[in-house]
């Protein structure tokens, strides 16, 4: 949570905005905002959207968890293979 906070905090620099005004094109406090970047885990994910919003960068949250791997590769092993039934002749 930490990085992404720090990582949200560094976005909201680069467009020269303050803390409060992000937190005013989202509707939370400034203290909310704070909150996210310095990656408290208790601030809901529908707030971290929100801000994501106000920054712009609301379709990045779309590559979360796009590319799993581990999961595939789980999902492959447990595929059954199919065997062709017997030519009876």
């Amino acid at each position: 949570m930490s990085i992404v906070g720090e990582q949200i905090k560094l976005a909201r620099l680069r467009r020269n905005l303050s803390v409060a005004q992000v937190a005013e094109r989202d509707t939370c406090s400034p203290l909310t905002v704070s909150r996210i970047e310095k990656g408290v885990p208790t601030v809901a994910i529908g707030i971290y959207l929100r801000v994501l919003y106000a920054l712009q960068l609301d379709d990045d949250i779309l590559w979360l968890a796009k590319e799993d791997k581990q999961g595939k590769t789980l999902q492959d092993l447990s595929l059954k293979t199919r065997k062709r039934a017997s030519k009876k002749g």
